[in-house]
Formats: structure tokens, C-alpha cells, sequence
């Protein structure tokens, strides 16, 4: 028995950007995402070009899954190559660039290749997990341990990217590897419209509950607008199956999504998919602001002043959280001083078991600590007083002052037996 591959896709603008600058591929034998840098002109154009150059690859592997990740990497690197030319033509496209995270079929395995941010996770056993490591000087603070992959999540920088494709870098690295798959495999290529803002459980729960692969597309297409879709967000789906005998392919059908579409993407809230569907509409929350990707060249003295403003920011972290504790815990002495002092400023009439007795403040105690004194013994015998003034002193009479609970004891009736 051999594996065979069932595939979805779909591209969505977002809610916030004027134009898809993702692209994204799902043909017979390969699969891939690239997001075009925001922060440059010409990402759309670097995602379109870099992606239609690499669905030249898009057909039956004729080497050995090591051998056709090799020629992969050198694919990606001339689709540099043709980005850096693209730019020699057209000088206002200078500084445009793109991730790439694609992966070719051998077989029961996969040869892929991975540059950037965009990312690739494997679904299986109804577990998610991420395959890929993000190119970033955020996931480097992460790997050396000065921030926690929380705190990446929120920090200010993440999107400034160590390698890209483009007119950047002249030879960037590109990381390749051979993966295994297996009958029941989903495989997910994404770009950081969709993990940046849905969190990994979320992902794994849509997959987990899927219908269909393009209804899972959708879905996780849908839960990205739902946390207000601030970037463009790319989703390609692919399962492995299992077949009898040769896998074969009767009909080609390559299918392009975002800028790299035949037609452009729709700009109305609508997704590009095999099939344009309109999604439903729905409230969204507020979208965050947008952070822009951009290369960053300077790699050792840019993560020396990463690493020294992440320091300020956890320094002002602690600052500010021994700050709030320290506000916290005066908020509460002094609440607790205040309801003490108003305690101090009751009385009642009570007794110690022999004598009518006049305590100041309230009958409770915090742990052992009572929250009442003795004020004043009345020296009036308990058992002086009749049957049912007995039992409401024992019970305890509430006073608001002193010369109050004085009128109470008065009152009482002693008798002279």
C-alpha cells in the first residue's frame, strides 16, 4: 500500500491591509506558502513571483527524497536569484522580500524547504505540533532562553526577520529536511496571519473537529477574522492518504491563491479559494495594530540591541509588577486598618459566663485574633437577671457607643433573688 495526498487552500486579505502580499500554492506533488514583506514595497510582488517560480517544480520527483530536497533548496535559492533580477528591472521594487515554507511529495515522504516566518506544523493523533522554526531575532531570544515563547507572542519586535528571499541577501540559508508521513497525517502551511493571532489550541481544536479539509480552511480562515484579522492569512491543507498501489495523477490541478492568484484577490471581505465563497459575517474583536515584517541585516548588532531592550522591558516589568504588588498590599493594610478602626468603634453587651459585660467591638475573630475587649464588667451576676434577658445578653445586645451599652446594662431588669 502507497500514500496519497488530498489538499485545500485558501488566502484571505484581512481586515486591516489594502492587498494580499501572501501567496500561496497547492498542486499535485507540491505545497507552499510565502508572505510578502509589509513593510516594503513589493511584497505582493516578491510572494507572487517567488511562488510561481517554484510551481515549476510541481511535478513527479525522479531522485531520492534526500536527493530531491537538494534540488529544492537550489530552487529556492534561484528563485532568489530571480527576485534580486526583478529588482535590477523595476528600482522602485528595491528591498521587497518573502518567506517561503513549501514542501515536495516522495513517495511516503516530504522534502521541504523553509526560510522565514511562515510556518509548517503536522497534525497527528489529534495532537499539533510545529515543524518549523521561525527565522526571527524574537524566536533567537526565545531559543537562548531570555524571554519565554509567551512573551513572544506580545513582543514588540517579532516580526523583524533574520532571512527572507529577495533583494536582501544574495545567498540566504535555507532550511531543508526529510520528513516522514503516514496514512491519517494532516499537514498545515500557514503564514503569520493565522499563528500570530489563533492560538495553537484553537488550530488543533478546528482540526481535530474538521468535516472536510476546505471546511477546516475556512474555519481557521474564519478564527483568524475573528481576532480581528489585522495581516493577510494564507492556509494550506494537506492529508495523507492511503491508497492501493501506484499513486497516480489522471489530472493536474495546481491551484493559486492571494497575489499570486491569476485573478486579483477580492478586497470585499471575500476568500480566494478553489472556490470564491463569501464569509459569514460576524462580530470581530477589535484588531490589534499591525506589526510590519522587515529583513534586518545587521544580524549581531541588531540582536545586541534586542537583547539589551529586552532586558529595559523585563526590568521595567519587575518594576512595575513589584510596584503593583506593593499597592496591592498597602490597598489592603489599609482596608484592613480601616475596617479594624470601625470595629473599635462598636460595643455591645455580652457575657464572660459569670457577669454582664460591656465589650468594645464586634463579636468575630480573624483566625485567634478577636476583633473585641473588655470595655467595662458591670459585676451583675448572670444568673440575677430573668429568663429572657438572660438569654439576649448571651446572645449579645449591639450598641453604637459606650454611654449606649451603659443605657442597655440599666435597663435590665435584676431581680433580688
Amino acid at each position: 500500500m502507497s500514500v496519497g495526498f488530498e489538499s485545500a487552500i485558501g488566502s484571505h486579505v484581512g481586515m486591516v491591509r489594502s492587498n494580499n502580499q501572501d501567496s500561496g500554492y497547492a498542486g499535485d506533488y507540491l505545497f507552499l506558502v510565502a508572505d510578502g514583506m509589509g513593510g516594503h514595497a513589493g511584497g505582493d510582488v516578491a510572494s507572487a513571483v517567488a511562488t510561481k517560480a517554484m510551481a515549476a517544480l510541481d511535478e513527479r520527483p525522479q531522485f531520492t527524497p534526500e536527493a530531491t530536497t537538494n534540488s529544492l533548496r537550489t530552487a529556492v535559492l534561484e528563485t532568489n536569484t530571480k527576485l534580486r533580477s526583478t529588482v535590477r528591472e523595476r528600482p522602485e521594487l528595491a528591498g521587497m522580500g518573502t518567506t517561503f515554507t513549501g514542501f515536495l511529495t516522495v513517495g511516503d515522504k516530504l522534502a521541504l524547504a523553509h526560510i522565514g516566518d511562515s510556518r509548517l506544523y503536522l497534525f497527528r493523533d489529534g495532537e499539533l505540533r510545529q515543524i518549523t522554526r521561525d527565522h526571527t531575532f524574537v524566536q533567537r531570544l526565545v531559543d537562548s532562553g531570555k524571554i519565554t515563547e509567551e512573551e513572544a507572542k506580545t513582543h514588540p519586535r517579532r516580526s523583524v526577520l533574520m532571512r527572507v528571499l529577495g533583494d536582501v541577501d544574495s545567498s540566504p540559508q535555507v532550511d531543508t529536511e526529510v520528513l516522514e508521513t503516514r496514512p491519517g497525517d494532516v499537514w498545515l502551511l500557514c503564514s503569520d496571519g493565522l499563528c500570530g493571532y489563533v492560538d495553537d489550541p484553537d488550530i488543533e481544536k478546528i482540526l481535530r473537529r474538521r468535516g472536510s479539509l476546505q471546511g477546516a480552511v475556512d474555519s481557521l480562515i474564519d478564527k483568524s477574522l475573528a481576532h480581528g484579522a489585522p495581516d493577510n492569512v494564507t492556509v494550506v491543507l494537506v492529508e495523507t492518504t492511503a491508497i492501493e498501489g501506484e499513486r497516480v495523477i489522471e489530472e493536474p490541478n495546481p491551484r493559486f491563491v492571494g497575489s499570486a492568484a491569476t485573478a486579483p484577490a477580492p478586497r470585499d471581505g471575500s476568500v480566494t479559494t478553489a472556490r470564491t465563497r463569501i464569509l459569514r459575517r460576524r462580530p470581530v474583536r477589535r484588531p490589534p495594530q499591525i506589526e510590519e515584517s522587515h529583513f534586518e541585516p545587521r544580524v549581531d548588532e541588531y540582536l545586541a540591541e534586542l537583547i539589551a531592550e529586552t532586558r529595559r522591558r523585563n526590568r521595567r516589568r519587575r518594576f512595575l509588577w513589584a510596584f503593583g504588588a506593593i499597592a496591592v498590599l498597602l490597598s489592603v493594610a489599609g482596608a484592613l486598618f480601616l475596617g479594624y478602626e470601625w470595629t473599635q468603634s462598636r460595643y455591645y453587651v455580652g457575657t464572660d459566663g459569670d457577669t454582664v459585660v460591656i465589650y468594645r467591638g464586634v463579636q468575630q475573630s480573624i483566625g485567634s485574633f478577636q476583633l473585641s475587649s473588655v470595655a467595662e464588667d458591670t459585676g451583675i451576676p448572670l444568673d440575677k437577671l430573668d429568663g429572657l434577658e438572660q438569654r439576649q445578653v448571651e446572645r449579645t445586645l449591639g450598641a453604637g457607643s459606650l454611654e449606649e451599652a451603659r443605657d442597655i446594662v440599666l435597663r435590665l431588669g435584676v431581680s433580688d433573688g
